[in-house]
């Protein structure tokens, strides 16, 4: 049966030779057709690597898998969860030098997986926990949190107050060196109605076409981010 190996580095500075060395070191003899290696950022799942899902594509039942670290095998604990699941299911023995000689297929590197994760959470929640404490200190303290306001407090009171004599959000934020977008949230600050949204979709188009799907693009990245961000504080994930 074959043995084969992994590596991935992130950035051109970086070698998969060190990698294959370390494995060749610790007495796993790697033919060349046999060695796989990714340059692709850690933040990738493991089945959208290319050299990964090649090396899948070759590596059989009964054969082994060797890497030097965790993270070769997937994104996040989960990811490399699912990545040993998948590996586990096709009979194939999976080595992490970084963890020691455990084939995480085993009952025992089942295990380990599931500390490891548990860990990660446990990681991830005082994470979440320190972060959410320096935010209380800093408005306690006084702190403003966010960018600095574009306009100040009497720029803001005369927007609202000719926006209110007639004035339009454009030429107001002509007007001000601003955008619409800040000009909307001053003198409607609980929402932004359909039509101002069509509006606004509409000027773009009309004075930046070349720009216009960027635009929306953006603007539905934003509403995601909003939205995960109350998933995030009410799940705390």
């Amino acid at each position: 049966m074959a043995t084969f190996a992994y590596g991935r580095v992130s950035t051109p500075e970086q070698v998969l030779d060190n990698q294959r060395l370390e494995i060749e070191q610790a007495g796993y003899a790697i033919e060349p057709e046999h060695w796989f290696g990714d340059e692709v950022s850690g933040k990738v799942p493991a089945l959208q690597r290319p050299q990964f899902v090649r090396m899948l594509e070759r590596i059989r039942k009964g054969e082994t898998l060797i890497v030097t670290k965790l993270d070769r095998l997937g994104r996040d604990a989960l990811d490399v969860q699912s990545t040993v699941r998948l590996l586990a299911e096709r009979r194939i023995e999976v080595i992490v030098l970084q963890l020691g000689k455990v084939d995480l297929t085993s009952s025992a590197g089942k295990l380990m997986l599931t500390m490891l994760a548990a860990v990660a959470e446990m990681e991830r929640n005082l994470l979440v926990e320190c972060t959410q404490a320096g935010l209380a200190r800093a408005k306690t303290a006084g702190k403003q949190l966010g960018r600095p306001s574009s306009t100040t407090t009497q720029q803001r009171a005369d927007i609202i107050a000719r926006y209110g004599q007639g004035a339009s959000i454009s030429s107001l934020a002509r007007e001000y060196g601003v955008s619409r977008a800040t000009i909307l949230a001053i003198v409607k600050p609980k929402a932004l109605t359909e039509a101002d949204g069509d509006a606004r979709v509409m000027e773009v188009t009309a004075h930046h076409p070349r720009h216009a799907i960027e635009a929306i693009v953006q603007a539905i990245e934003a509403e995601k981010i909003i939205e995960g961000s109350a998933a995030y504080r009410r799940t705390g994930r």
